[in-house]
Parts: C-alpha cells; sequence; structure tokens
C-alpha cells in the first residue's frame, strides 16, 4: 500500500492520508487531548506528556495521519489511526488499531475511510487479523462503524470503563479476519 492517499469524504471534502513523522505529532496529540477529554473511547483521564503520548501513539507503531487537501501550511488534522501487533512473537500477526477523529470533523465518513484504509493497510503489513481491545459499550458510533466494517462482539468485560460521571460502563472486544473465508 503506497502513500499519501486521496479520497473524498460523503460531502465532497478531499482529504489526504500520509504517515505520519515528527512534525504531526504535536497536532496529533493535542487532537488527542480533546479526545480523552470527551471520556467516551480512551481509557485515559488525564492529559498525557507529549513523550507518554508518543509512547502510547507512535513508538512501535505504524500512524496514518489525516489533513483537508489541499493541504495548507498551519492545515488542521482531521483524525489518524495507529497500526500494531497487539502481542510479541508468535502471535504478532493479529493487529490491534485506534482511531481519532476531530469532533467537528465527525459524521462526515472520515471514521470509515480510516477504517477501510487501516484495514487494507494491515493486509498489505502481513497481518491476518485485527483486534480491538476496549470498544467502550456506551460508544455506539464507534461499534456501528465496526460493526458495518466487518468487526464481530467476541468478549464483554464487564465493568471495564470508568465514566465521566463516576458510573462504569462495559467494554467490548471486537474482532475481524483479514483472511479469506475458510482460512486459518
Amino acid at each position: 500500500m503506497q502513500f499519501p492517499i486521496e479520497a473524498k469524504l460523503k460531502d465532497g471534502t478531499s482529504v489526504e492520508l500520509v504517515l505520519a513523522d515528527h512534525r504531526d505529532w504535536p497536532a496529533l496529540a493535542a487532537l488527542y487531548e480533546r479526545i480523552v477529554a470527551e471520556g467516551i473511547s480512551y481509557p485515559h483521564d488525564r492529559p498525557l506528556t507529549l513523550d507518554q503520548f508518543q509512547d502510547y501513539w507512535v513508538r512501535g507503531k505504524s500512524t496514518v495521519v489525516a489533513y483537508e487537501r489541499p493541504r495548507k501550511d498551519q492545515a488542521d488534522l482531521l483524525g489518524a489511526f495507529y497500526l500494531k501487533p497487539n502481542w510479541p512473537g508468535r502471535a504478532r500477526h493479529v493487529a490491534n488499531a485506534g482511531f481519532i477523529v476531530a469532533p467537528e470533523w465527525r459524521r462526515r465518513g472520515l471514521g470509515w475511510l480510516l477504517g477501510a484504509v487501516m484495514l487494507d493497510y494491515a493486509k498489505s503489513l502481513g497481518y491476518r487479523s485485527v483486534l480491538f481491545n476496549l470498544v467502550f459499550s456506551d460508544n455506539h458510533v464507534a461499534r456501528g462503524l465496526w460493526e458495518k466494517l466487518g468487526f464481530r462482539v467476541i468478549g464483554t468485560i464487564p465493568g471495564a470503563v470508568r465514566k465521566n460521571d463516576g458510573t462504569y460502563q462495559d467494554a467490548f472486544i471486537m474482532f475481524r479476519s483479514l483472511l479469506s473465508d475458510g482460512q486459518r
């Protein structure tokens, strides 16, 4: 798979997906901080330092970021995903991925685009499947998106996530094979 990738969202907006580098990290960290503050999709409950963020989202991972085209000097980061092995060694063929989409860019098809590109990219890197370890049960939009992209719930972790109001919600483990039917 070759980057950059140019695509259009549902509303016709042109976007470009590129492999992230050090120039993208501050904007990526700032967007992640906004997403964490929402409390609906990631387990962190306070901002991360840039170094902590890089450990979580960048180091040891392949990170793809999306910008509006044509890209300006001070372009806003629209969304991103990372892709990494979920486990080492004999199980490193199972990928894990994380996604963020800026709130003002939601419901325009960017999440679907990032998810579809991630699946193709994972397959091109030799992964055999993708596993999401912690999909918040109250995050119905994300769950619906993953189901549309062929993921299924394979487990539930009761009370796994503390919500902003102090109550707890379940989390789902979601899985999708990247192999042809019948292959293991």
